[in-house]
């Protein structure tokens, strides 16, 4: 089983997803291929994402059962902790918004 969720990438990319897995919403594409073509389905991904950003869930054999990878900008970043798959959260900071740069010391 493999799951691919993308984000503000071009239709012709998603297009191209359509056609291997079933668009279950807009945006998530899901199958179940050999790790051959899920390699080859990530590397059409990666080359054609543009300025968008997509991960890719597959099963593992591991503790949590799953294994994944992400591309482009995103404010979630995978982290390996202990050999455990995480996800770590880092908002962008809001525009207009006062961030203290250490210059206003007194």
């Amino acid at each position: 089983m493999l799951v691919i969720v993308t984000e503000a990438v071009p239709e012709r990319l998603r297009g191209y997803l359509s056609r291997w897995l079933l668009e279950v919403r807009a945006g998530v594409y899901a199958g179940s291929y050999s790790v051959r073509v899920r390699e080859r389905l990530w590397r059409v991904v990666c080359a054609e994402c543009g300025q968008g950003n997509a991960v890719l869930i597959w099963k593992a054999d591991h503790e949590s059962g799953f294994a994944f990878v992400t591309v482009g900008k995103n404010a979630r970043k995978p982290v390996d902790w202990d050999g455990i798959p995480l996800v770590a959260y880092d908002p962008a900071p809001e525009p207009g918004s006062c961030q203290d740069d250490g210059k206003n010391q007194e």
